[in-house]
């Protein structure tokens, strides 16, 4: 280990100075990003959030992609984190009562349940800062092939959620409608909180996230239906 990386400034390694100041402009990108838009924020803007120089910013960032994809990745994690939470929080074979939801949310098979405290969670998440919502559901398309391919995954991901949770008391559903309903969910549910943003989150996320688990009973119904 070099001098440099042990010696410690203000209590702080190099590492840890480092990480602190690229949490800083994470940060920084998401007021940035999250407000005034992706393409409208520079970096000399993010720095300037940060109150850090631009030489700190290429420290831990190739340039401004490089800085949103880092941000979109990490509110991704919070997001799946909070999401399979909610869902883990349901036993199998339990119902939605037990999960201790409101009267609105479903009542009945353990799927209905863990579905409606996932859907709850994903919604609050995203809902309880605008900011959060608009990098991760408007600020990253279109920006590139490869921010493409991470979003797909992402949606990718929580369409073989929506499988896991509809299989979770041994139900058997034919693999590719299962995949092809849960994608068009996953897609339906991503449009209506695009909806909520663009129309000024007039409406209350408590009925979005009431409204995304109906969704997702039906589309459960007709993936059952069809095997």
């Amino acid at each position: 280990m070099s001098d440099n990386v042990g010696r410690r400034y203000g209590g702080l390694t190099a590492p840890e100075r480092t990480a602190r100041r690229r949490a800083a402009i994470l940060a920084a990108a998401l007021d940035r990003f999250g407000t005034e838009g992706y393409r409208a924020a520079s970096v000399k803007q993010v720095c300037r959030s940060a109150q850090l120089t631009e030489r700190y910013f290429y420290e831990s960032f190739a340039d401004r992609e490089d800085c949103l994809g880092a941000l979109y990745d990490e509110l991704v994690a919070e997001l799946r984190d909070a999401t399979h939470s909610a869902v883990d929080g349901i036993p199998t074979g339990g119902s939605a009562a037990e999960g201790g939801l409101s009267e609105g949310g479903a009542r009945g098979s353990a799927a209905d349940a863990a579905a409606a405290a996932g859907l709850e969670a994903f919604v609050r998440n995203l809902t309880g800062d605008p900011r959060r919502a608009r990098v991760v559901l408007i600020e990253v398309v279109g920006v590139s092939e490869e921010m493409e391919r991470r979003r797909h995954r992402v949606l990718r991901e929580f369409a073989d959620l929506a499988v896991a949770v509809w299989t979770r008391d041994g139900v058997q559903t034919p693999p590719e409608e299962a995949r092809l309903a849960a994608t068009a969910l996953v897609g339906g549910v991503n449009h209506l909180l695009v909806d909520w943003l663009m129309d000024g989150r007039r409406t209350d996320p408590a009925v979005l996230s009431r409204l995304c688990t109906r969704l997702f009973q039906a589309a459960r119904r007709s993936v059952e239906g069809a095997g």
